[in-house]
């Protein structure tokens, strides 16, 4: 029996980095721990985190790490129409995406058949499937409450 360590703890963390053949360093270890409390967040908000744990981090690389980690499969990145990308852990399962109109909130959607069955379309124009990318486009719940009673989202920022 092989005993792995909790996929969020440092340990699991470096096991991740060292199963996809890339070096353990302490950026690409923030970066990860960063995105596994704030899913689906933009290079920026990853930068602020990032540097609040390492002082000095410059915002190139975050986009040099975010770039290595989406490339070895430990991050997906998404990008929502009219917004920055995003990224998140959450690889391998081809689940979808509800973005709110109003605030940009982004949430995860499990597919509604279990499988993947969006990766069968009608006609692939000979293209060989291997990912869908479905965008639900609606309010939030806190959007949708303001928008009833006539109220700015109690989050979003307003022009000055």
């Amino acid at each position: 029996m092989t005993i792995t360590a909790h996929p969020e703890s440092r340990e699991g963390l470096e096991q991740s980095l060292r199963s996809r053949g890339l070096r353990v360093t302490q950026q690409r270890l923030a970066v990860l721990r960063a995105l596994s409390v704030m899913p689906h967040a933009d290079t920026d908000e990853v930068h602020r985190a990032v540097a609040e744990e390492l002082p000095g981090t410059a915002l190139q690389a975050v986009y040099v790490v975010l770039g290595a980690l989406t490339d070895a499969g430990l991050l997906r990145r998404i990008s929502p129409a009219g917004s920055p990308a995003r990224y998140e852990r959450r690889v391998g399962d081809n689940h979808h995406h509800v973005v709110c109109t109003r605030c940009g909130a982004v949430a995860d959607v499990d597919c509604v058949h279990g499988a993947a069955p969006c990766l069968e379309p009608s006609d692939a124009s000979g293209f060989t499937i291997t990912t869908a990318e479905v965008t639900f486009w609606g309010l939030c719940a806190a959007c949708g409450s303001a928008e009833a009673v006539g109220t700015e989202h109690p989050t979003k920022e307003t022009d000055v």
